[in-house]
Parts: structure tokens; C-alpha cells; sequence
């Protein structure tokens, strides 16, 4: 057993509770708490509003493993962490066997008792469930073995119930394994939501190359999709001076240039490529948690992909969705489409609507509707959005629909 990866992303605040309770109170307006705890590390009196102001805060997990064959080492990481009684793992019903029941072995053996809660979906009914678990069980940790739905169910029922939560991939579909944000289906907003950042992430290559090519593939997608995200920022900050990050701006770009320059070794789907793929969706999540929201990674090819699950009666994985809206995204900004079309291809990624398996129409309405999924976001698809013959011009341009 080796460990490929082993790094450490260190916060400013190492007590989880302080941290936890400045993001909900930053969050909330709240920030009384927040203040007296920066008064006693300044050493002088400051306002709320200051506080308010001046603070960008930046969560971070603080231990990242990347390796073949290492969830054995889960148990020792939770002890490094400080746990050291209970708890909760969330998986699925195929996941538990080839991943859950491993890790909870290991837990075992280091001294830590764990209870298996399955995770059906990813609707608000399944958060629901998840929290009344967690309140039920009272962990000191919970844990998320699994794939997307599965992580951003652990991600906020933990947030909301106040513990912190590792992440343990088994697939490397979408950067939600390593950022602060999750997506559950039946809320408001048909998008993602502020959580919270995972303590850990431990990623098996082993297990995680054993999942379909798609899901890797799906990942490649997401992370390409940051080529007209962090375009999208850039644009914002200049027209409305909304807050801009260089550093978290070229993380998100150097992981979308990673995949496209190693298109051919991901595709052969070994685990090689699934290290490249991992890596990459890792930082993109950091890059979200530097920048403190989701814009570094997130823009009008995302909006597209939010409302092309609303308008096809069968949507495809997110990120195949996202890597279709980023050429055409692409192509409005008159940057170099074809090179995201041509390294999705080299990927075996969707390019068009036949590829994504929908219809024509269905792109077209998400086009014409994606600048409404986020009235605040705003993007290339400016505040009125793309005309019903300027969607279907763009579709057709690029290829997406015939």
C-alpha cells in the first residue's frame, strides 16, 4: 500500500467549532461572536461592521490523501484529526460494500464506532433524513463514501448540524468532493448552496478507477467548464467591481489546463489519469474556498447546465452538461471554442445535444433561461439573457445542435 499524495491544507482557525460558527454568523449577520473572537487574536476593539468588511474567510480542509489502495488509512487520519469515539458514514447502497464497509474497518481497528446511513437521493427529504440521523447517533464526525449526491447530502446535513464532515470519493465526477458547496434537488434554487469545506479528503485511486469511465469523464468536463467561469469573473469585477481573486482565478484555470494537456493519459482510464483528474477537482474546490464563493468555478456554463436540468426530461451528469455549455460560453466570448470541443472529444466527453442524449428544443430553452437560474450571477448572458434566435444561432454555430 502507497500513498501517491499526501499534502495538508492548513486554516488560519484550527478549532473547527470557532470556525464553524463564523461562517454561520458571517453568513447570517451575525457577528458578534466573530468580533469578540478577532478582538482577543488583534488585541484591540473592532466594529461588527469591520468584521463584516474585512474578513475574507477562507476554509480550507486540512488533510488531503490521494493514494492506491489507502482506505485503510482512514482511521488513522480521524485519530491525527482528534476524534476518537463515534461516527456516522454516509454511503450508498452499492458504495457501502466495495468502500464503506473498508473504511468503517479501519475505524474499528483505531479505536472509533461508526454507524452505516444510506443515502437514496439527493432531494430534501434525503437531507432531511441525514440530519435526523446525525441527531439521533450524536457523532463526533460524519463521514461521506460515495459519489456526488451522496457527499453534498453529508456536506450540509453536517453543516446544519454543526460537525464537520470528510470527504472519501468513489468517483471524480464534479468538484462538489473538495468544496464548500452542495447541490440538493426540491430547495428555492435549482443550484448549488454554501456548506461547508470537508476536514479531510481521502481518495482512493484504486476504488475510484473502478467506477465507469463516464463519471472521470463527467469530471473532466467540470473542470474545463472553469475556461469560461473565470472568464465570466473577470467581467463581472470589471463591470460591477465585484470582488476579484487572482490567485483563486489561476488555480481553477491551471486545473482546466491540466486536463486538456493530458486528455490522451486520462483516457486511457487508468489510475494515472484519475490521479491527474483528482488533483484537479481538488483544486478547484480549494480554488472556491479561497476566493469564498463559487464564481472562480462556476458561470454561464453552469447556469446553462442548471437550466438544461430543468427543461430535458432526462438530464445528463452535470458535468457533461457543463463542458457543452462551456464551448458555446466559449464562442460568445470569441475565445478558442473548437480547443475545448476538440480536447471534450479527445476525452470522449458529450460535444452536442445527440451526444448529451436530449433534444434540440431542450438546449435552446436552457440557453434562453439560464440567465434566470441566478438573478445575482451575472455572466456573458448579461441581465436579459440570449433571444430564442440567438440561442438557436449559437447552438448551431458550435455544433451542438444540427
Amino acid at each position: 500500500m502507497k500513498a501517491i499524495l499526501c499534502s495538508k491544507w492548513n486554516t488560519r482557525y484550527n478549532n473547527y467549532d470557532v470556525r464553524q460558527q463564523m461562517l454561520k454568523n458571517i453568513s447570517s449577520g451575525e457577528h458578534n461572536r466573530d468580533t469578540t473572537f478577532i478582538e482577543r487574536a488583534l488585541g484591540k476593539r473592532v466594529s461588527d461592521v469591520q468584521v463584516a468588511q474585512k474578513v475574507h474567510r477562507m476554509e480550507l480542509p486540512r488533510e488531503v490523501l490521494i493514494g492506491s489502495n489507502i482506505l485503510p488509512l482512514v482511521g488513522p487520519a480521524l485519530k491525527k484529526l482528534g476524534f476518537a469515539s463515534t461516527a456516522v458514514t454516509f454511503t450508498g447502497s452499492i458504495t457501502r460494500k466495495v468502500a464503506a464497509e473498508p473504511v468503517a474497518d479501519s475505524m474499528r481497528e483505531n479505536g472509533i464506532g461508526t454507524t452505516f446511513e444510506l443515502v437514496g437521493g439527493s432531494s430534501t427529504e434525503d437531507l432531511t433524513l441525514a440530519q435526523d440521523a446525525i441527531r439521533e447517533i450524536r457523532p463526533e464526525v460524519a463521514l461521506a463514501v460515495g459519489g456526488g449526491r451522496v457527499i453534498d447530502i453529508t456536506k450540509l446535513a453536517s453543516f446544519n448540524e454543526n460537525i464537520p464532515f470528510i470527504s472519501i470519493p468513489t468517483t471524480a465526477s464534479h468538484d462538489g468532493i473538495a468544496s464548500p458547496w452542495a447541490s440538493i434537488k426540491g430547495l428555492e434554487k435549482p443550484f448549488s448552496i454554501r456548506a461547508q469545506a470537508p476536514l479531510a479528503i481521502i481518495a482512493d485511486i484504486a476504488k475510484i478507477n473502478e467506477a465507469p469511465y463516464r463519471f472521470t469523464e463527467s469530471g473532466c468536463g467540470d473542470i474545463i467548464s472553469k475556461y469560461t467561469a473565470v472568464r465570466d469573473w473577470r467581467l463581472v469585477h470589471k463591470l460591477r467591481d465585484e470582488y476579484y481573486g487572482d490567485y483563486a482565478a489561476n488555480l481553477a484555470l491551471m486545473s482546466a489546463k491540466l486536463i486538456m494537456k493530458n486528455t490522451d493519459i486520462i483516457r486511457r482510464n487508468n489510475e494515472e489519469g484519475v490521479q491527474i483528474v483528482l488533483e484537479a477537482l481538488i483544486s478547484c474546490g480549494v480554488a472556491m474556498s479561497i476566493a469564498g464563493s463559487s464564481r472562480p468555478c462556476s458561470g454561464s456554463e453552469h447556469l446553462f447546465s442548471h437550466a438544461l436540468d430543468i427543461a430535458a426530461s432526462r438530464p445528463a451528469l452535470h458535468g457533461e452538461q457543463c463542458g457543452v455549455g462551456t464551448i458555446m460560453m466559449a464562442y460568445l466570448y470569441g475565445a478558442d471554442w473548437k480547443m475545448i470541443r476538440d480536447s471534450l472529444k479527445a476525452l470522449g466527453a458529450p460535444t452536442n445535444a445527440k451526444e448529451l442524449q436530449t433534444e434540440p428544443e431542450f438546449i435552446i430553452q436552457a440557453l434562453t433561461q439560464a440567465h434566470l437560474i441566478r438573478r445575482e450571477r451575472f455572466t456573458i448572458l448579461g441581465e436579459n439573457g440570449l433571444s430564442r434566435d440567438a440561442a438557436e444561432k449559437l447552438a448551431r454555430a458550435t455544433g451542438v445542435i444540427e
